[in-house]
């Protein structure tokens, strides 16, 4: 067993993001006790979650930058999930200051905690500003819900999550006007407006500067557009300077195509194939409204594209062979990683039916061509081999890979083939750090 990398990126990348925040995190404390205690010890409290709020809000900012250094490492599925439970972080701090504060002061006054709030918005600067902004990370919060994020185009929680913007200015605002960490230290003003500053401009930098920089720079269009099947096509873009663009096989792209109806919709594709300098292929199955009316984009139209994303690459290839497992359209990005793979590849390509194997035939060239070994699984959810194992169980995983411990596996498919693969592999002992798989989750 021969290990390619003895530091592995994802950790390096996990270990100083958590290094970064827990530097903070002491920072922070040391501030809180240098301002030294309120007037009642609800307010202290109360001081103490909006600081460590206003932190988690600051590195939420720097979660959902999309900055190319973290997002090739730790993929945006990753980012996304850090995300979510910082914004469980974040919301509950938030509650727990409010409450702690209008409490506290509300003893010291000998009002009730309504009344005092009121008195609070109306006589002390900052104040309303932060109720604004508490209201808004509340509604954000309620449209994230698993539940309410399956009823929504991404379009319309995409929209609905840009107030979070306008929260995070708001809260800062009110920092500025009545944190008396931020009022009484001049160190611990420079120390939040660095720390604000450095996070809002990852978030133009990211989500702004880079993606217009690369689109005025490699000005994409659509090339062709070719049917694969009755319900799926690919679509292949050229542009200027492709070769310089930091595309890798196994990554996709957020694509807008600017067209009357369209410029609108955003959709997360992935290559279809290994970038080659030339041009750049996504493949798409008619799942929504949006992939099945690619099929209709004329060649010419222009097309916007944020990214390269996502950390599905061999740059976290540990050993000398690989072993990828397609599921249904899931075999874009497979397909794309067999032309770029190290060693020696086995591919499981699982679908209900051969006329659902999209790009089987390239699929069948390219493993021919670099000695890869290539298993077409068929038949519906409950089908099983000669042995009674169900396609993609433990065992029938290991009676086709035998050597399945000591090979990276990279898996692309729906999310319950996605777990019950990884249920699988665990179940043969294959180290975690050696299972790759990621969803296209996007955050705001």
């Amino acid at each position: 067993m021969t290990t390619l990398s003895l530091t592995r990126p994802r950790v390096l990348a996990r270990t100083g993001l958590y290094a970064v925040l827990g530097a903070n995190v002491a920072l922070v404390a040391v501030l809180y006790a240098d301002a030294g205690p309120s007037a009642d010890p609800l307010i202290s409290i109360g001081r103490l979650f909006g600081m460590y709020g206003a932190l988690l809000m600051a590195f939420q900012l720097v979660l959902v930058a999309r900055l190319p250094w973290l997002d090739r490492r730790l993929g945006m599925d990753r980012l996304t999930g850090l995300h979510r439970w910082t914004g469980f972080g974040v919301l509950w701090l938030l509650v727990g200051h409010l409450v702690f504060i209008v409490f506290g002061y509300a003893a010291l006054s000998g009002s009730g905690p309504v009344g005092e709030l009121v008195t609070l918005a109306e006589t002390t600067e900052g104040v309303l500003r932060a109720i604004v902004a508490f209201v808004l990370i509340m509604a954000v919060g309620a449209v994230s819900a698993r539940v309410a994020r399956r009823r929504l185009a991404y379009e319309t929680w995409h929209f609905i999550h840009l107030y979070t913007y306008l929260a995070v200015i708001l809260a800062f605002s009110h920092q500025i006007l009545s944190g008396s960490s931020f009022v009484d230290s001049p160190f611990a003003r420079a120390y939040w407006w660095a720390l604000w500053g450095g996070a809002l401009g990852a978030v133009v930098l990211g989500r702004v500067v880079l993606p217009l920089w690369r689109n005025s720079r490699h000005r994409l269009r659509v090339a062709a557009v070719v049917p694969e099947s009755d319900q799926v096509v690919s679509v292949y873009i050229t542009g200027r300077d492709l070769d310089r663009l930091p595309a890798k096989a196994g990554q996709f792209f957020i694509w807008r195509f600017l067209t009357k109806g369209r410029w609108w919709a955003a959709n997360p594709f992935s290559l279809s194939a290994a970038p080659d300098g030339k041009s750049l292929r996504l493949t798409a199955k008619a799942l929504g409204g949006g992939s099945a009316s690619l099929r209709h984009v004329k060649p010419g139209t222009r097309v916007f594209a944020e990214g390269p994303y996502g950390a599905f690459t061999t740059m976290h290839q540990t050993r000398q062979n690989a072993l990828l497992v397609a599921g249904g359209v899931g075999v874009t990005p497979i397909r794309a990683l067999l032309e770029d793979i190290r060693g020696h590849v086995v591919v499981l390509y699982r679908v209900n039916n051969q006329d659902d194997a999209v790009l089987l035939r390239e699929l069948s060239d390219l493993a021919r061509a670099r000695g890869a070994v290539l298993h077409l699984l068929t038949g519906p959810v409950t089908a099983r081999d000669a042995y009674g194992n169900q396609l993609l169980s433990a065992g029938n995983v290991r009676g086709l890979v035998a050597d399945v411990t000591d090979r990276d596996v990279f898996v692309c498919g729906p999310p319950p083939m996605t777990a019950a693969v990884t249920r699988s592999l665990r179940e043969l002992g294959v180290p975690r750090e050696q299972i790759h798989a990621e969803r296209f989750s996007l955050a705001s």
